[in-house]
């Protein structure tokens, strides 16, 4: 992990990015979006995690949270180690998946060139944790974040991305998870 970028205050709120190894474009079926929502949900109600913005891309998820329990690092780190482990095993028994073995055959790639890694890495190892100590630079991370898809060329206004927050700060009743401040 880079030294560059850590938690500082473990109480304060933080924008972060993690993406896939080798930036895959795993995150193109509803069951694997599905899995991120959900595990975030359950960190949500289970681990202490505020969550105030989020947008998961193909092969990427942006996140403004913050720690409840102080430990944003061990958090994050469960997360992505849970979320790891569920992902690999959804594309593996996904009978669907046509990218299956160039998948897999990547992760244990990455996994080889990572003496911190047993078998298979899905994510990147840096997080890039940056501070959010003002409501300036709130904004200007929510909007990076809610803009994203928009920027991608996936959609024509940052509500219609299905899995943004965008959706939670708008008059949309359709979003797809809970956020704790609108």
């Amino acid at each position: 992990m880079s030294r560059k970028y850590k938690f500082g205050d473990n109480s304060g709120a933080y924008f972060i990015s993690f993406a896939t190894v080798y930036w895959i474009d795993v995150f193109t079926r509803e069951e694997y979006f599905g899995n991120i929502v959900e595990s975030l949900d359950y960190c949500r109600k289970n681990k202490g995690m505020e969550i105030y913005g989020y947008c998961i891309m193909p092969s990427h998820v942006h996140l403004i949270f913050r720690s409840e329990n102080k430990d944003p690092s061990g958090l994050i780190r469960d997360f992505k180690g849970f979320t790891s482990r569920k992902m690999i095993k959804s594309i593996e028994n996904n009978p669907q998946e046509s990218r299956k073995e160039w998948m897999l055959w990547m992760f244990e790639r990455a996994g080889k060139k990572n003496s911190n890694v047993k078998f298979r890495q899905f994510w990147q190892q840096n997080n890039k944790p940056i501070e959010i100590w003002s409501l300036k630079v709130f904004e200007q991370k929510l909007n990076y974040i809610h803009n994203n898809p928009l920027d991608a060329g996936f959609v024509t206004d940052p509500v219609d991305w299905k899995y943004s927050s965008a959706r939670n700060y708008s008059d949309n009743d359709q979003t797809i998870l809970e956020i704790d401040i609108n």
